[in-house]
């Protein structure tokens, strides 16, 4: 019943997203089209990211989510860090073009046609994008989903994104034509920063790199609250997709059984399994103390 009320949630966020993104294309292309502002292009240019960005991550969670088979023995969370990069290239390249457009825009300025459309159609954006907003922020409230967390964040910025244009269409209808073309750059340097962030994690994803220290920390400290554990070394992490890689060396008591050994092996990877939300692939090698202490006394 949690699994089915996670997916509940987590598709009813997705829903709501893609309908209030495609209300505000529509109407963003409307306006941009009768008053041919440039800062009003680059909003829709970042809603035109938007629904492309899930879209894609629709597409690729469908490959992602696969477990594992005999050709992929770690799975196929990578893709998503693919998807990353794609994005990453669309969304860049989207923000050189604006800002071409805007410069260009600067140099010759044009007075806005219909500049108030693009006011009430500022104001409709912004109120599909609280709506977003509210929605996913109840979502992660009930599933604590780290995905629809970051979608949160991203668009939270766009209700800035929104009030910028806004204000840049509203300086213009009052003869303030190099506000129209100024915002635009600001636009296409968020397009660029937003990139730069997508491409840099799904590089850190691809190049398997280690968890978050206090991540690591708190594991450690973790595994050495057991009462059988002595301490533990050669922690490795990574992450691939929605799964978290975690490799670790026991150290435990000589005389302690085959089976106990085990059995506290087991216990403190349910241990950590239960301090995390996100799915993990856990790997415990057993040492005895003897031999720890060997390795250390001879620097091995």
């Amino acid at each position: 019943m949690q699994h089915r009320s996670y997916e509940f949630w987590v598709k009813t966020a997705s829903l709501v997203t893609m309908v209030m993104v495609t209300l505000m294309i529509a109407a963003k292309s409307w306006a941009w089209l009768a008053s041919g502002s440039a800062a009003m292009l680059g909003s829709l240019t970042d809603s035109l990211m938007d629904i492309t960005a899930s879209l894609m991550t629709f597409l690729v969670l469908g490959y992602a989510l696969r477990p594992a088979d005999d050709d992929h023995r770690f799975g196929h969370g990578k893709a998503e860090a693919l998807a990353g990069l794609g994005q990453a290239a669309f969304i860049a390249g989207s923000g050189c073009l604006l800002a071409f457009h805007a410069i260009e825009r600067l140099i010759n300025p044009i007075a806005l046609k219909h500049s108030l459309l693009g006011v009430w159609v500022s104001i409709f954006a912004i109120a599909c994008t609280l709506v977003i907003v509210f929605v996913q922020t109840k979502v992660v409230n009930h599933t604590e989903s780290i995905a629809i967390k970051a979608d949160s964040v991203h668009y939270k910025g766009d209700i800035i994104l929104n009030a910028a244009v806004l204000l840049a269409i509203l300086l213009a209808h009052y003869g303030m034509n190099y506000a129209d073309p100024l915002f635009a750059i600001g636009v296409a340097g968020y397009l660029l920063y937003n990139s730069w962030d997508i491409a840099r994690q799904s590089a850190d994803h691809l190049m398997d790199k280690e968890l978050p220290d206090e991540e690591k920390a708190h594991i450690l400290e973790i595994v050495n609250s057991h009462i059988d554990v002595h301490g533990a070394h050669d922690i490795r992490t990574r992450q691939g997709g929605k799964v978290k890689f975690i490799q670790l060396h026991l150290e435990l008591e000589d005389n302690l059984t085959l089976i106990r050994a085990h059995q506290v092996a087991d216990e403190v990877e349910k241990m950590i399994a239960a301090a995390f939300l996100s799915e993990l692939d856990i790997l415990i090698h057993l040492d005895p103390l003897s031999v720890v202490k060997k390795h250390n006394e001879y620097g091995l």
